[in-house]
C-alpha cells in the first residue's frame, strides 16, 4: 500500500471516529473535532460548558471509539496532589514503600471541574501535562502515550472556585465551548433515552472502536509532515502581534500561542486532506486555540467585551497572504 493510500485510510478512520461518537453524543460535532485535533497535535483541552451538556459522555465515547483508556477525577477543594498523580504507599509484606499510580496514568484524563480544587492540586497536573511524566521520591515515571488532559469548568458558577492562573491556562492547546443543544438535537437526545439509551453502556449504543494507539501514533506522524509556507508562518506571527497591540488586551498571545496555532492548523489541514497549511486553516483554529490566552484590560472586562469578538476583529484587520 502506498504512503498516500495509508494516509487516506488513517484520515478516513478518524472521520469514522466522529461518526461513532455521534452515536452517543448529539449536537457537539465541533467539540468532537476539537478533541481529535488535540490528540493529533498532542495537546490538552479545556472544555467549558454548563452542567449537563455531555462533557463526560463526550470524553468516554471518544476514548471508546479510539480504544484508549480513560479515567475521571472529580476535582474538589479537599483533593490532594497525590490523589491525582499517585503516591508512595508502605507495603508491610514487602517492608518497603511502593508507588501506587494515580488516575493521571491513563490515555485521556477527564479532570472534571478543575477550577474547584486549590492551586497546589491544579499544579500537580502541570508536570504530567508538560513533561509527560510524574516525579515521586526522586523517580520520574512516564505517563502512557498518547496522553491528554480534558479539563472541564463551569462558566457561570464561580463561588468556591480557584481561577486557573494564566501560566496554567497557556498549557492547554485548545479551549472548547459546549453550548446548549439546538431544539432538534435536544429532541433527538430525548428520543434516544426514550428508546432505552444508556450512557454507561456505550457498546449497546453501537459505539465501536475504529482506531487504536498504534494507528493514532501513525496519524500524529502524518500530521507532523504537513508543510507551512513562510507566508503562512508570518501570517500567524502578524495575528499574534495584533493581539498584543489591541487596546482592549492587557496580555496578548505569546510565542507558545503561535506554535500552538501552527500545531492545530496543521492537524486541521491534514484532517481536511491538505498537504500544507492555508490561511483558512489558521483562521478556522484561531478562536479555540487563542481564546483562553488573552487577558483583557479591566475596563474592557467591565464593558463586557468578549475575547472571541476581539479575535474575530483581528482576523478581519490583519492582511491575509495570497
Amino acid at each position: 500500500m502506498t504512503e498516500t493510500a495509508e494516509t487516506d485510510r488513517l484520515r478516513s478512520a478518524l472521520t469514522q471516529v466522529r461518526t461513532e461518537v455521534g452515536k452517543a453524543v448529539v449536537g457537539q460535532d465541533g467539540a468532537v473535532t476539537g478533541l481529535i485535533i488535540a490528540l493529533l497535535a498532542r495537546g490538552h483541552v479545556l472544555l467549558e460548558g454548563v452542567p449537563g451538556v455531555a462533557k463526560t459522555l463526550l470524553v468516554r465515547s471518544l476514548s471508546h471509539a479510539l480504544n484508549l483508556q480513560t479515567k475521571r477525577v472529580q476535582f474538589t477543594p479537599d483533593l490532594m496532589p497525590g490523589d491525582v498523580t499517585g503516591s508512595l504507599v508502605y507495603d508491610p509484606r514487602a517492608g518497603e514503600f511502593e508507588f501506587r499510580e494515580g488516575p493521571v496514568f491513563t490515555n485521556i484524563l477527564l479532570a472534571d471541574e478543575i477550577n474547584r480544587t486549590p492551586p497546589k492540586t491544579q499544579s500537580a497536573l502541570l508536570e504530567a501535562m508538560e513533561e509527560r511524566q510524574v516525579s515521586a521520591d526522586g523517580v520520574s515515571r512516564p505517563v502512557p502515550d498518547p496522553f491528554i488532559v480534558a479539563a472541564t469548568q463551569n462558566p457561570i458558577e464561580y463561588e468556591g472556585t480557584y481561577t486557573l492562573p494564566e501560566a496554567q491556562l497557556d498549557r492547554f492547546l485548545l479551549k472548547l465551548t459546549l453550548d446548549l443543544p439546538e431544539r432538534e438535537s435536544e429532541v433527538e437526545v430525548l428520543r434516544r433515552h426514550a428508546a432505552g439509551f444508556n450512557p454507561r453502556d456505550l457498546a449497546a449504543a453501537g459505539v465501536t472502536p475504529v482506531l487504536d494507539a498504534t494507528r493514532l501514533a501513525e496519524a500524529q506522524a502524518a500530521v507532523a509532515s504537513v508543510g507551512a509556507s513562510a507566508d503562512v508562518l508570518a501570517y500567524i506571527v502578524d495575528l499574534a502581534r495584533a493581539t498584543r497591540q489591541s487596546p482592549s488586551v492587557k496580555l496578548g498571545v505569546s510565542p507558545r500561542g503561535t506554535t500552538a496555532l501552527l500545531a492545530t492548523a496543521r492537524a486541521w489541514a491534514w484532517l481536511s486532506g491538505y498537504d500544507s497549511i492555508t490561511p483558512d486553516h489558521v483562521q478556522a483554529m484561531l478562536l479555540p486555540t487563542w481564546r483562553h490566552r488573552l487577558q483583557l484590560q479591566p475596563e474592557a472586562e467591565l464593558e463586557g467585551v468578549a475575547v472571541d469578538a476581539i479575535l474575530r476583529s483581528i482576523v478581519q484587520q490583519v492582511q491575509v497572504p495570497i
